[in-house]
């Protein structure tokens, strides 16, 4: 059984948090089912923004970079994923080293 999306970024944020890494809730999905954007924002000017997707060749579940450069061009790009999917959550994580704990166990569930 899948994590729904609130329980998932409930405990991404908290995961987050307990490694002193700041995060915010920036646009509310839907509850059950909505998908996940997480941008990874360094705080210089760049960013990144990562979707969860599946390898077609294992059939498991990753995350992988769907834009990434100006922080600008990030933001234009959630802004036209929103447009496309009124359930989208997006999460922004503020951290100079770029870490977003997406890779560690769990969080690809």
């Amino acid at each position: 059984m899948r994590l729904t999306a609130d329980v998932w970024v409930s405990a991404y944020l908290t995961r987050l948090r307990l490694s002193d890494i700041p995060a915010f809730v920036t646009q509310k999905g839907d509850a059950t089912a909505g998908a996940v954007l997480v941008k990874i924002n360094t705080l210089d000017g760049q960013a990144a923004v990562y979707q969860r997707s599946f390898d077609l060749m294992t059939g498991d579940r990753c995350w992988m970079v769907l834009v990434e450069g100006a922080e600008v061009d990030v933001d234009a790009a959630i802004t036209k994923q929103k447009s496309f999917d009124p359930d989208l959550w997006v999460i922004e994580v503020e951290d100079k080293q770029g870490r977003h704990l997406l890779d560690e166990p769990g969080l690809s569930d």
